[in-house]
């Protein structure tokens, strides 16, 4: 079978992030399936290197609210629009945000009835050009899912909504079972790798909804004593330059925050124009980072080289400890 390519961002891959591409070209099905939708997918949008993977397995992760993000954060490869942006340079990917298309909802809904989903992650673009950030979209989106695949796992990973407890509400109204937003790096990186984002914001949302799945937040059409319950989700990047005890005390403030899974995954620049990677983390630096974060009280820990958000969402969530079920 072909391998993916070992270079990105100009620097060569250590063996461990050499990637067997899946034989007999599976994710086409997938692929055309989108295409006849007008889907996208944060998959290929951000340049994912799980992609042939995921899609040869029937599954992708639905990008939501466009292509095109109003912040550029460095790590990242989705298109942004240059006139909402602030310290970052431009790229070559820069476009204006689009208007939300009406009938997205009910689009994704059809692929995951026809791709037979059992766990559905949906995720957007960050929109602060609209009032409120895309929440109300989130919501319908999640509605339409259930109403067609009422016993699903329906998994979201949303922007900050820079913190808006409305925006907020409305997407956990709309009872998703996992609610995921990223830390993405350490706070001292940020000013450099997410300059339009705040790293207290971002625990702040974590917390807001974990409070909300303390008080009992209705999972919309599965509610009912004994029903599942809403789980809080984050997750990081290593190899930005962050120290050990840096990422350590993230994982201190993700706990406290109420957070229930989490992953840490590599990070790959997705080109020469992004941030460079600072260094390749090895697989056993991996394993330690998930052992240490299940012995902080993690439900769910998934560490390792090509580990992302969305990678194999349905086995972390599954493999969860059996007191946080």
């Amino acid at each position: 079978m072909a391998e993916q390519a070992t270079t990105r961002g100009q620097r060569r891959f250590p063996p461990w992030l050499t990637k067997r591409l899946p034989a007999g070209g599976g994710g086409a099905a997938v692929a055309r399936l989108l295409a006849d939708l007008g889907l996208g997918t944060v998959c290929a949008g951000a340049h994912c290197p799980n992609l042939p993977e995921c899609y040869a397995r029937g599954t992708a992760t639905f990008l939501i609210l466009g292509p095109t993000c109003t912040r550029a954060c460095r790590f990242c490869a989705i298109a942004s629009d240059p006139a909402l942006r602030s310290s970052a340079p431009l790229r070559s990917t820069s476009r204006r945000p689009e208007p939300l298309r009406e009938d997205e909802p009910e689009a994704v809904a059809e692929a995951c009835a026809r791709l037979h989903l059992r766990h559905i992650v949906i995720t957007s673009v960050t929109r602060d050009d609209l009032a409120d950030g895309g929440a109300g979209h989130f919501a319908r989106t999640i509605r339409a899912v259930r109403a067609r695949l009422a016993e699903a796992v329906i998994e979201v990973l949303t922007p900050d909504f820079q913190g808006a407890a409305a925006a907020l509400d409305a997407v956990l109204d709309a009872g998703p079972d996992i609610f995921n937003h990223n830390v993405e790096t350490v706070p001292r990186l940020y000013a450099e790798v997410r300059p339009q984002a705040d790293y207290r914001r971002s625990l702040d949302v974590i917390a807001y909804a974990h409070r909300r799945a303390c008080r009992g937040v209705a999972l919309a059409g599965r509610t009912g004593t004994g029903g599942p319950r809403l789980y809080t989700k984050s997750g990081l990047m290593v190899g930005l330059g962050e120290t050990a005890d840096e990422v350590r005390a993230v994982l201190r403030d993700l706990r406290e925050a109420g957070c229930d899974i989490l992953t840490i995954g590599q990070y790959l620049a997705p080109s020469a124009s992004h941030r460079p990677i600072a260094r390749f983390v090895e697989p056993p630096e991996f394993a330690a980072w998930e052992s240490e974060a299940k012995g902080m009280g993690f439900a769910a820990v998934a560490a390792g080289p090509f580990v992302r958000s969305s990678y194999r969402a349905e086995s972390v969530f599954q493999s969860r400890s059996a007191e946080s079920s």
